[in-house]
């Protein structure tokens, strides 16, 4: 499993203990490395800044699930389809344009426009399993995808 802008690695944390091995990538990994330095042998720590313009830290390697929450960079899109393995499922929430009402984020390239993970996802020739748009009266609005590659 992959765990992109894994943050504190919640979710690293939650995939390593249905016992999946987990790489979790971050620009900062020093909360990653305090929780789970005694893990080694299931979760794997990358530090990248993906937004930096630098090539995909993972080139060439597949996983059979792609975790995404609360952060959007648009260049990797193509990045994280094509690191899921055959049979692999990309689980992918965040912001979408009319959360900038309720807080954080607010500028337009951090906002998904609507629709845009089904869009993402059907160009990547992946089958969407489940998808949603929460509008109101949610203090969030916010896009989430479940999707398998075929």
């Amino acid at each position: 499993m992959l765990d992109v802008a894994a943050g504190g690695g919640r979710h690293t944390a939650l995939l390593a203990s249905r016992g999946h091995e987990v790489t979790a990538v971050d620009q900062t990994v020093a909360m990653l490395a305090d929780r789970f330095g005694a893990q080694p042998d299931r979760i794997r720590i990358v530090q990248a800044d993906l937004e930096n313009g630098c090539p995909w830290p993972l080139p060439g390697e597949t996983f059979g699930g792609v975790v995404v929450t609360n952060y959007l960079h648009r260049p990797l899109f193509p990045a994280l389809l094509a690191a899921l393995e055959p049979g692999g499922v990309l689980l992918y929430e965040t912001f979408m344009v009319g959360h900038e009402r309720h807080g954080r984020p607010r500028r337009p390239e951090f906002l998904l426009h609507d629709g845009e993970l089904l869009d993402v996802a059907r160009a990547g020739g992946l089958s969407v399993i489940a998808y949603e748009a929460i509008h109101e009266p949610q203090p969030a609005v916010m896009q989430r995808i479940a999707a398998r590659r075929a």
